[in-house]
């Protein structure tokens, strides 16, 4: 199979800013996964306390692309699940004006992949571990009067997922990665929202790559993503809207210092979303379907997502 195609899959989102876990397989250097869709409405507003979240999403395609966006021949699927548990805590020490906080994201993953590349079977366990020591929360802040909440959040995906290099499938990246983000949530009306989340990714090297690399070091290449979303409140509590996301892989791949030729990934996607809210507990349902995908699978995902202020 040329090099050029990219063989893996990528586990979706998590939320609050973070890195749901990786998945590999195959002779190419992937990306790991990002927050995809794992944040949507309201994502900007936030406030001093304690947060305790829990997503639950799944993920299934059978479009594996290449660098062209052009399928991949063959009967090829990957299916997976993953439960994200999130905890986050906002001070009332202020930094710049905002409130400084903490967080921290266990990811477990288990997937499923039947293809005609080379690579069958199956994987599951603890992803890698995301901390972020700096997090910075403005509230109540007003751009031509409209209402506007924001954050900056710096948070680091540290190598603790499972991982072996004679595996052909991993949920761990092995890699160190630096993923900050800023977002925001502008209230056009007092019930119309739109919230988006602006990411940059950078990934260290991977000196124990695998195998069938035959080489000491990998790196995948560094990428910027979004989350957008748009709602609207129709009852005291109940929101409805569209939700998406958007990755583009900005520098290419490398081995052993050389460039990838045709490695970077892109992906777009978009879908409905509810929200509930009441008393400190929130609910959140989206739905998202992938189109524009290049040198990754393109599918759909459906995610839900408990929330807890104390």
């Amino acid at each position: 199979m040329e090099h050029h195609i990219k063989k893996w899959i990528s586990l979706f989102t998590l939320l609050a800013s973070i890195l749901t876990p990786f998945v590999s397989f195959g002779q190419e250097v992937t990306l790991p996964s990002v927050n995809l869709g794992g944040t949507s409405f309201l994502d900007g507003v936030a406030g001093p306390g304690l947060l305790f979240e829990e997503t639950i999403e799944y993920y299934h395609a059978n479009r594996f692309t290449d660098f062209r966006g052009e399928k991949i021949s063959g009967d090829n699927s990957v299916e997976s699940w993953l439960s994200l548990t999130h905890l986050a805590y906002l001070t009332k020490w202020k930094i710049l004006g905002g409130y400084y906080g903490v967080e921290a994201l266990v990811p477990a993953v288990r997937v499923d992949l039947d293809t005609d590349l080379g690579v069958r079977g199956h994987q599951g366990g603890l992803g890698d571990l995301i901390l972020s020591p700096l997090v910075i929360q403005w509230v109540d802040h007003k751009i031509f009067n409209m209402l506007y909440f924001h954050r900056i959040n710096f948070p680091f995906i540290l190598p603790t997922g499972r991982y072996d290099k004679d595996s052909a499938i991993n949920i761990g990246t092995h890699v160190y990665s630096f993923n900050p983000y800023y977002a925001f949530t502008l209230f056009i009306t007092p019930k119309m929202e739109t919230s988006w989340r602006l990411h940059y990714l950078w990934n260290s090297k991977n000196h124990s790559p695998p195998t069938s690399f035959h080489a000491d070091h990998i790196q995948p290449g560094q990428a910027f993503h979004l989350n957008y979303a748009l709602s609207y409140e129709i009852f005291d509590g109940w929101r409805v809207g569209m939700a998406g996301y958007y990755l583009n892989q900005i520098t290419a791949d490398r081995v052993e210092n050389h460039k990838r030729d045709n490695s970077k990934e892109k992906v777009f996607a978009i879908g409905p979303g509810l929200m509930f809210s009441k008393k400190g507990f929130f609910f959140y349902l989206n739905a998202f379907y992938e189109t524009g995908a290049e040198n990754r699978p393109e599918g759909m995902k459906f995610s839900i997502r408990l929330s807890k202020v104390f």
